[in-house]
């Protein structure tokens, strides 16, 4: 089916930029697994014979993003939560992906936000420092909140309102990336931090509160719907596709420069919103009309990343355009609705 090929094809880009060998045998713990961005890469843990311990408690994560990987012998799904989890054999390898990330759904869950960047966060170093893991932390360019700075480099400390609604998320990442660094100097545990700017693909929910700007457009696009752009769509973000952003985090974590080190994992060129909204509606040939609503509360202007950190230790840079990447997810999305209609 396409809707499987595309996701074949893609894993197996990720796969062949970091060789065949960059995990075999290891034994890698995923929370967040299950979510959009984790469950891309148990997929291609998996099948570079890694062993893959999956941890979701489901909040966000769906069980349809693993369910093929239940058969593998490498593979276990475990429903859990990071603020809880225990495990008595060892790990190599830990990528801490488990928060809720869109704007909608996080400020609706402001606590247990807080709790899986904390809590969360602790406990996952608690067992890394256990084990002597290599550890990476899933963090975000909502870290710089409305930055003065743009392209934003690693240095910039940010421009963050810690009470606002979105403070759950940005200063839950914050804190987190200070644990962090704390189990970096005071135990000399290995820890990577990865800010990771806007990621899209087949795989990103749609549904409810869960649907964030790309799947929204998408899913409102091959609906006839209208397109809802917020303020006047001329706030930017950095789009990533799922598969650049996967490649950067698992060449972060293997990346013997990295150590200690907090890098930007985002496509540099910056993207209205509204023309995100325009180039969707071109490419899935729709007809929907585009609307204008008020701008929420505390929402960034521009956001774009300075790459060259990661190019410089990682050798990593985004390969797939807008225009590929658009393509691919409006193709995902439309199997995916043909799969769900011959499944009712």
């Amino acid at each position: 089916m396409l809707i499987d090929s595309i996701v074949r094809e893609d894993s197996q880009k990720i796969r062949d930029s970091l060789g065949k060998t960059a995990f075999e045998g290891k034994r890698v713990l995923v929370p967040g697994g299950a979510g959009f961005v984790g469950s891309w890469i148990c997929q291609v843990l998996v099948d570079l014979d890694a062993e893959v311990v999956c941890l979701d408690n489901l909040s966000t994560g769906k069980k349809s993003n693993v369910d093929y990987l239940r058969d593998r012998r490498n593979f276990r799904f475990v429903e859990g939560d990071v603020c809880t989890f225990r495990e008595e054999s060892s790990f190599g390898c830990i990528l801490h992906l488990a928060s809720r990330a869109s704007p909608v759904e996080y400020q609706q869950h402001p606590i247990e936000t807080l709790q899986a960047n904390s809590v969360g966060s602790y406990n996952i170093l608690e067992t890394a420092r256990k084990y002597d893991a290599k550890i990476l932390f899933a963090s975000t360019s909502e870290v710089y909140g409305d930055a003065e700075v743009v392209p934003t480099p690693e240095s910039y400390w940010g421009n963050v309102n810690p009470v606002g609604v979105r403070s759950c998320y940005d200063e839950g990442k914050r804190f987190g990336e200070a644990l962090f660094m704390a189990y970096n100097r005071q135990y000399g545990l290995d820890v990577r931090i990865a800010r990771i700017f806007n990621t899209y693909g087949p795989r990103l929910r749609a549904e409810g509160a869960y649907g964030r700007v790309v799947s929204r457009f998408v899913t409102q696009a091959l609906s006839s719907q209208p397109l809802t752009v917020y303020g006047d769509g001329r706030q930017t973000r950095a789009f990533c596709y799922v598969t650049d952003t996967a490649t950067g985090l698992l060449s972060l974590l293997t990346a013997e420069r990295a150590r200690g080190e907090i890098i930007n994992l985002g496509n540099p060129v910056e993207m209205p919103i509204l023309e995100l909204a325009e180039t969707v509606k071109r490419l899935a040939r729709s007809v929907s009309p585009i609307t204008f609503h008020p701008l929420p509360s505390d929402d960034p202007k521009r956001r774009c990343p300075d790459i060259s950190k990661a190019q410089k230790l990682l050798g990593w840079k985004p390969k797939i355009s807008h225009e590929q990447g658009l393509t691919r997810t409006i193709e995902w999305f439309k199997a995916n609705e043909m799969r769900e209609k011959t499944h009712d």
